[in-house]
């Protein structure tokens, strides 16, 4: 969270010095948890793979760009109880990057202790997903394993969860502690699903903390469990198929901007697309708190058609519409389009299904928030916009009155 502490971290150089006898936690069958995923795969390796889409949705994944999206490790964490002062985590991370030569970007992985978070390790190391969209058809090329390692932590029993970084697939090999680890408390809070576009993956954000689904739902003390797929929501029935399967007590869907950012369907295939994905979740989840979320601002596609398109005249990244107002009313999309068809048909399907609930995505992030805090690339929010989202999404949802309190 914006202007939260890290308290007490440690350099993987001068941590890997220190001689602390460590004693190896069985990952599979043991007592950590890993929370926040749909399923675990074991690799040939013998570590595990935390997915967030269904194994029987996996082959159904349409391209490069959407496998790299829904492998990476959004709201991931391993959970436990330990008196331990030193932990160890050995990870096989793959990173999407557009070359084989350039540089490798760290990523976090956040140590929270007790409720708080007390550390943060980078780790630039792994395998490279060489993707770009001008050359869509990825490869990985080998790297390296790394281990991160979180040191002096506070004598005595406490609840850790150790969060991956939402940006990288994680291959879980070995974790260490220098004391008995235990299961943490079993879950006796709402259960979340939430699936949302880069927006609520966190594209942009510094870490995984600091996405505004993992920080309302810290702030509300509900468990999530993130399908948001970064570039990918598009009302798949292969995501809906998914969600309609997980467990969870309490679900949410974000829609839209993916939709207006690639110029995918026009006014009429969306209505029967958002109702089709609304039916599925409701064949698994008939009487769940459901809340349908429309886009939050972006200037480019407000009233404006896409697809979404970086300026040519700029060197930074900066997100402008190649669509037109005029283009809208021969049946295209922009978001202004979107909110008022999402509230529609919340409004009639409430009339059957009243734990159906809309939220106009303009009370997370509106056009005066814009003013104050712009996003810095003008579609994604940056660790300000995120920490607002978060606040008032846990404020809407999950308050005293929330829309998803039931």
């Amino acid at each position: 969270m914006t202007g939260e502490a890290v308290v007490g971290a440690v350099s993987l150089t001068d941590a890997r010095l220190t001689d602390v006898p460590l004693t190896d936690v069985p990952l599979e069958g043991g007592p950590a948890e890993i929370r926040g995923a749909i399923r675990v795969e074991r690799t040939v390796r013998g570590g595990l793979l935390a997915r967030r889409l269904g194994a029987a949705q996996w082959s159904q994944i349409p391209d490069d760009f959407m496998l790299a999206s829904v492998s990476q490790s959004a709201g991931i964490r391993l959970a436990f109880r330990t008196a331990a002062t030193t932990l160890e985590l050995d990870v096989l991370a793959t990173k999407m990057i557009e070359s084989e030569t350039a540089p490798m970007p760290d990523a976090l992985y956040e140590l929270v202790v007790d409720g708080a978070l007390v550390q943060a390790q980078p780790s630039s190391a792994g395998n490279r997903f060489v993707f770009t969209f001008e050359r869509p058809e990825a490869y990985i090329v080998p790297g390296e394993p790394d281990t991160l390692r979180f040191d002096g932590l506070a004598a005595g029993p406490k609840d850790v969860e150790l969060w991956l970084p939402y940006s990288d697939e994680v291959e879980l090999l070995a974790l260490r502690a220098d004391a008995p680890v235990e299961p943490p408390a079993p879950v006796t809070t709402l259960r979340w699903l939430h699936h949302g576009s880069s927006i609520s993956h966190g594209y942009v954000a510094t870490r995984t903390t600091r996405t505004w689904p993992v920080s309302a739902a810290r702030a509300s003390g509900v468990e999530l469990t993130s399908v948001a797929f970064s570039g990918n929501a598009m009302l798949d029935q292969l995501t809906a198929r998914t969600m309609r399967d997980a467990p969870a007590d309490v679900l949410s869907v974000k829609a839209g901007i993916n939709i207006v950012n690639g110029d995918q369907m026009r006014l009429r295939v969306f209505r029967t697309a958002v109702h089709g994905f609304l039916d599925t979740i409701r064949d698994g989840h008939p009487d769940a708190p459901l809340l349908l979320i429309s886009p939050v601002f972006c200037g480019p596609v407000e009233h404006s058609a896409g697809p979404t398109i970086q300026d040519p005249s700029r060197t930074d990244p900066w997100t402008i519409s190649a669509g037109t107002p005029e283009e809208v009313a021969e049946g295209k999309l922009s978001l202004s389009v979107i909110r008022a068809e999402l509230q529609r048909i919340v409004g009639e399907r409430s009339q059957t299904d009243p734990n159906l609930h809309y939220l106009d995505g303009l009370e997370l992030y509106g056009a005066a928030d814009n003013e104050r805090l712009p996003m810095p690339d003008n579609l994604h929010p940056a660790d300000d916009v995120q920490q607002l989202m978060g606040e008032r999404f846990a404020r809407l949802a999950f308050g005293p009155h929330g829309l998803l309190r039931g």
